[in-house]
């Protein structure tokens, strides 16, 4: 893939690691898809896990989404950390992410239960009662969608 420059250097982030840790603060992902030329995006919370470079969401069965990933299996995503409107600076402070990769749909029980047990680690301060109530036994695993983006490149950038 082609990489591109930022016109303001000052504000890019070269740093891997400070590009996970803004992954793995944000709450949410806005996913960009593309179907025979039609873009798609969709904003989903993400469970990030460091060890695998992967973001996971939960999802429907079907739907555009599940549609627009069997047919075209790259993606690209953007988690934000806002830090606020700089009033009377016309100026915002912000951390962001871009990443691409690939996205599928887990269809495996055991990457389905890491990937939602990823998600509720990273949403949940007690995840536990969730995964209890939500997840009871491997029945209810196949009533939910679960994604996996791998990814393959980050950038960041910064105005603070």
């Amino acid at each position: 893939m082609k990489r591109f420059h930022l016109r303001r250097r000052e504000k890019e982030i070269t740093d891997p690691e400070q590009m996970r840790a803004i992954v793995a603060s944000g709450r949410f992902a806005a996913v960009a898809l593309c179907l025979d030329g039609e873009p798609y995006v969709v904003t989903m919370n993400h469970g990030w896990d460091a060890g695998r470079e992967a973001l996971y969401f939960h999802c429907a069965l079907e739907g555009r989404k599940m549609d627009y990933i069997g047919s075209n299996g790259r993606a690209c995503a953007t988690v934000v950390v806002d830090h606020g409107y700089k009033e009377g600076e016309c100026d915002h402070a912000y951390r962001c992410v871009v990443m691409s990769g690939s996205i599928e749909v887990v269809r495996d029980i055991d990457e389905k239960k890491h990937g939602l047990q990823v998600l509720l680690d990273h949403q949940e301060k007690e995840p536990g009662p969730i995964r209890e109530r939500t997840l009871p036994d491997d029945a209810a695993y196949e009533k939910v969608g679960v994604l996996k983006m791998q990814v393959e490149e980050m950038t960041g950038k910064q105005g603070l």
